[in-house]
């Protein structure tokens, strides 16, 4: 059996949540390949996975789309993202190689995630099953589809059809994230341990917050500012402050910082989620989830995308609040601090946040396993 991985660009979020259903494809034996842009081939490899270069849009096209998401009103970013950007550059760039490695590997499933349209042109075309992994929540991918549609159903036809009915495998629980998919199946990965955190805090035993804009949010060129009005909200905050920036972003850029608040590029989540009280991120569903399946309560700042509706979601279930977004077009006021330092100071003084997240994390894990859904996914496709 041959399982083709599809990724689109998006970095860690997008190709991240595939993960776990091809190792459970792996441990039944299959051959497994990734196929996507250049840029996510670290990425890809690193995650234990061959890996099949396509073609991507040019930086001087997909640039002024990023840098245009922040500032533009919620609908047009969902069109500039979903349809310019994913539905057509991505598509056309992507679309040739995918159609000759179908033709040449031939793959029995495709598992892609919602953001990769020509792997679901494809197997539309050749009709290989195939499969979507959630990186967002039902109702906004299900809307993303539509807002795709001019740039798809001109390339093919039946590729809108074929993706309401292919089977949704999701991480997050339905008590959070009601599906409108026809064949939606819930599933968990075990939490692997992480490794100890390095203290960089000299012994200190404060809470530990954890912050982080996720992978995409250090290539605008607004990024310098956006760190550096969380870096001011946590200044005097009473607790050790890990921020993260992305392997793209020079920490130089920031400026001074606290002593209580260390800097890194990087750090695996797995190594920073067991000790973390609350984590302050943007909202990004990759982020969420992780923070959930925790336990962790959130404090949402909201930059793009479907980041507000996640963050209303963690709200409205009691497992952390939306601060005020920073807005990286002006410079920082003393006024701005408590909109963002104020729902933090909340999240961590009141246990009831960490009880609700903590609920969630249980549901979350009482889900199938990936290789129960898997399993899922393939015997129908044996009668």
């Amino acid at each position: 059996m041959r399982v083709l991985g599809a990724c689109s660009l998006g970095g860690a979020g997008h190709l991240h949540p595939l993960v776990p259903i091809l190792d459970a494809a792996r441990r039944r034996g299959a051959d497994v390949l990734v196929a996507g842009p250049p840029a996510i081939r670290d990425l890809v490899e690193d995650a234990g996975y061959p890996f099949h270069p396509g073609g991507e849009p040019p930086e001087t096209e997909v640039a002024p789309i990023r840098e245009r998401l922040p500032v533009v009103p919620p609908e047009e970013a969902t069109r500039l993202g979903n349809r310019e950007l994913f539905g057509r550059l991505a598509t056309e760039a992507m679309l040739p190689t995918m159609a000759a490695l179908c033709a040449a590997w031939r793959p029995d499933l495709v598992v892609r995630e919602p953001a990769e349209y020509s792997s679901a042109i494809v197997a539309c075309r050749t009709r290989v099953p195939m499969a979507h992994v959630a990186i967002s929540l039902a109702e906004a991918e299900e809307g993303s589809i539509a807002v795709a549609a001019p740039a798809l159903t001109p390339v093919e036809g039946g590729v809108v059809d074929a993706l309401h009915a292919a089977a949704y495998l999701t991480r997050f629980p339905a008590a959070l994230d009601p599906s409108p998919f026809p064949t939606t199946i819930r599933f968990h990965e075990p939490t692997a341990p992480g490794a100890p955190l390095t203290d960089w805090w000299g012994g200190s035993d404060a809470p530990l917050v954890y912050v982080t804009l996720g992978t995409v949010v250090g290539h605008l060129s607004t990024a310098a500012a956006l760190y550096r009005r969380l870096v001011d909200a946590v200044d005097g905050l009473e607790a050790r402050v890990l921020l993260t920036v992305g392997r793209h972003f020079d920490p130089a850029r920031l400026g001074p910082v606290p002593g209580h608040v260390h800097v890194e590029g990087w750090v695996d989540q797995a190594d920073v989620l067991p000790d973390a009280r609350v984590v302050v991120c943007h909202g990004g569903s990759g982020t969420v989830f992780a923070a959930l399946a925790a336990g962790v309560p959130l404090v949402v700042v909201p930059v793009f995308g479907d980041q507000v509706e996640n963050g209303r979601r963690v709200a409205a279930a009691g497992a952390g609040l939306v601060a005020s977004p920073p807005d990286a077009t002006r410079r920082a006021r003393p006024a701005d601090r408590p909109g963002i330092a104020e729902p933090i100071r909340r999240v961590l003084a009141d246990a009831a946040y960490r009880d609700a997240a903590r609920r969630i994390a249980e549901g979350m894990a009482a889900t199938s396993t990936a290789d129960d859904a898997l399993a899922l996914v393939l015997d129908p496709l044996r009668r």
